[in-house]
């Protein structure tokens, strides 16, 4: 049975918003994080936002190289109520989300993972169905914006499963939810 991880970039106000302000903190060390974790896993899921730039720019982005390929590659699975046509190796889960997301999980065998998607992200985290948060939190405070737990979405207890330090002091925070 596959997780699905939510793999969020998130500023030290927990703005995942369009999060361009995580560029100047790319290095080798978070690149290679980066690369282990999407070769790591069997599929992506995608809100209808991510995935529509996604498509846009992957398939004809140049020089990304093997990570590219395994981008371009991996089996998509998509959560719209707008569209109705997939393309990028995508397709479109329909019907009831955690009856569809419970499905996805039972035919992967690696985790399923998450970028971007904060729609989606805050829907699957109210029907309980993340298994796993890994948080690459960025030295920046960002102000305003979209945030990863925003006011209302409930008290959830979380254990810290493993930490990462990156020389350009990103921190990888992986949490799972505490379940009864």
């Amino acid at each position: 049975m596959a997780n699905i991880v939510a793999s969020m970039f998130v500023s030290l106000d927990g703005v995942i918003e369009d999060p361009k302000w995580t560029f100047r903190f790319t290095n080798e060390e978070s690149q290679k994080y980066k690369f282990d974790e999407l070769f790591d896993c069997s599929a992506l899921l995608l809100g209808r936002r991510t995935y529509q730039g996604f498509a846009a720019s992957w398939p004809s982005m140049q020089g990304t190289g093997a990570y590219g390929e395994r981008m371009n590659s991996l089996p998509k699975f998509v959560v719209s109520t707008t569209l109705s046509e997939m393309e990028w190796n995508a397709s479109l889960l329909t019907g009831d989300l955690t009856e569809a997301v419970s499905r996805l999980k039972q035919q992967s065998g690696q985790d399923v993972l998450i970028f971007g998607s904060g729609e989606l992200v805050h829907s699957l985290m109210s029907l309980d169905l993340i298994d796993e948060y890994r948080l690459m939190v960025f030295p920046i405070v960002v102000g305003r914006g979209k945030r990863l737990f925003r006011e209302g979405s409930g008290m959830k207890a979380l254990k810290l499963i493993d930490t990462r330090t990156f020389s350009s002091g990103v921190v990888v925070l992986t949490y799972r939810p505490e379940r009864p």
